[in-house]
């Protein structure tokens, strides 16, 4: 069965089910995306890496203290015998974590040569910090080349990406061209909203694809059985009190 929300499902946002779904939503999408662009293009997954250094206490022991077994001189007869070599001190090296955020790449079939990249947004990039400038200069970088853009943001929390000019939405869809830039083309959606369709672009001498992001949503739900996962707990953030009466009556019983 479908996602019961006519849009955006509010507890897809909870910290312990959104990884989970941004990779079943992507997966979805690649799914519905790629057949609609082949032959001429192929629709991959890549990666954004965030290294994060965990507390300092308390501190994960690394390694063990070395012996070596090494040759050394015995006496004036240059008789050699095996010694024992013990490290002086035990030191602890940086504990981190590594953090794994999928993303789309259009790219040509021949050449491979990237087109479009489709980023659906995480907390680790909408959240202040090193992350959040990581991503910031990726996406940058990214809208000052020949490639287009497409960002789905589908989370209420934290802080949106910069856009002059943003209307007000709970969610969001960005589409950067680069044959437009600086102006991009934007969806505000808010939680009651249907999901929208939205186009896909190529180059130039190709018609756009468009994905139906509605859709989208409704074949990761279902794949992955959602519904009897996510409902464990109430959405996070959590909603306004007319949102939360609201969004009751679609909870599955």
């Amino acid at each position: 069965m479908p996602s019961p929300f006519p849009g955006m499902n509010p507890y897809f946002e909870r910290a312990a089910v959104w990884q989970d779904f941004h990779t079943e939503f992507l997966t979805a999408l690649r799914h519905q995306l790629a057949p609609k662009i082949a032959p001429g293009y192929v629709v991959q997954f890549d990666e954004h890496i965030y290294i994060h250094d965990l507390p300092a206490e308390p501190r994960r022991f690394v390694g063990r203290s070395d012996l070596a077994v090494t040759q050394v001189e015995d006496g004036p007869a240059g008789r050699t015998a095996l010694g024992i070599l013990e490290a002086p001190a035990e030191v602890y090296l940086p504990a981190y974590d590594v953090e794994k955020i999928r993303f789309l790449e259009v790219r040509g079939r021949h050449g491979l040569d990237l087109v479009t990249v489709v980023e659906l947004l995480s907390p680790s990039n909408k959240r202040a910090g090193e992350d959040r400038e990581q991503y910031l200069t990726a996406r940058r970088e990214l809208l000052h080349s020949p490639a287009h853009l497409v960002e789905i943001d589908l989370l209420r929390g934290w802080t949106p990406m910069p856009a002059q000019g943003r209307p007000e939405g709970d969610y969001s869809v960005l589409v950067s061209r680069s044959e437009r830039r600086r102006a991009a083309a934007f969806w505000p959606i808010h939680l009651r909203d249907r999901l929208p369709i939205v186009p896909i672009p190529l180059r130039d001498v190709d018609e756009e694809a468009r994905v139906d992001l509605r859709d989208v949503l409704d074949r990761a739900y279902d794949e992955a059985c959602y519904e009897h996962i996510i409902y464990r707990g109430e959405p996070e953030p959590p909603l306004s009190k007319a949102d939360a009466e609201w969004a009751r009556q679609f909870v599955p019983r």
